[in-house]
């Protein structure tokens, strides 16, 4: 095992800790209101949904996914800083960069997304006021330096060169070769994200269960009559006045 495979090894052992502990909060966290306020009823009477222990894990289901994805890729974020970090690279003071790179007389300006299909074009907008931000800033006080921007994503595949708005989109190999410069290491960091997962995922289920029982029994009290769904009234909770 090379150094810098054992340096990731430690951090995401030492960090992966806390993914599992945010997603169990999140999870306890949850009341049943909150979420169906936040969902679509007529999609779930569209897709003929008669039970209420089935609407309640349909529902939970799809608030816990959009949760975990946000965690994750948070966590994902801080290991590719840490990455960076072991070749020269630091974490970026500047608005809405995640982390910057000096290499063969250039600047490299990062910001770093979970995946390829990230956001909508006020935020991809948003990311290029940002890239160009930063290079009014550096170039203040070195005019003559050459600054790339580059989106990079923790998955996901891109094609090389320039997109639309002047900067470089890097996913997946590319992004994690590019910040280490070990073509591999995409592949490497997958296994020590499983340390002690079947520990937690157990500890997750029992929980899950906890929840779902929970929901069922609320949602049937409320949302029930003579033990059928009461659309009229759902609907009336999520979008009246």
């Amino acid at each position: 095992m090379d150094d810098l495979h054992k340096k990731i090894r430690e951090f995401i052992s030492g960090n992966i800790g806390d993914f599992h502990q945010r997603r169990l909060l999140s999870l306890e966290k949850l009341k049943l209101n909150d979420v169906l306020k936040r969902k679509n009823p007529y999609l779930f009477k569209a897709k003929n949904i008669l039970q209420a222990s089935d609407l309640v894990r349909t529902i939970l289901d799809a608030r816990l996914s959009s949760q975990e994805e946000t965690i994750f890729g948070e966590f994902l974020e801080q290991l590719a800083i840490f990455v960076s970090e072991t070749s020269g690279g630091r974490k970026s003071s500047s608005q809405g960069i995640d982390l910057e790179m000096d290499r063969d007389g250039k600047r490299y300006v990062v910001s770093i997304k979970s995946g390829p299909n990230w956001g909508n074009s006020g935020q991809i907008r948003n990311m290029i006021d940002d890239f160009e931000h930063a290079k009014k800033i550096y170039h203040t006080n070195n005019p003559q330096q050459e600054i790339v921007a580059i989106n990079g994503c923790c998955y996901g595949r891109s094609h090389p060169g320039y997109r639309k708005g002047g900067y470089f989109k890097f996913c997946g190999q590319a992004f994690w070769e590019f910040i280490s410069g070990d073509e591999n290491l995409y592949t490497k960091i997958i296994e020590p994200l499983g340390d002690k997962a079947k520990r937690r995922n157990d500890q997750f289920a029992k929980a899950y269960a906890k929840v779902i029982n929970q929901f069922t029994l609320e949602f049937s009290q409320e949302f029930c009559t003579d033990g059928v769904i009461d659309w009229g009234k759902l609907v009336e909770f999520n979008s009246s006045k």
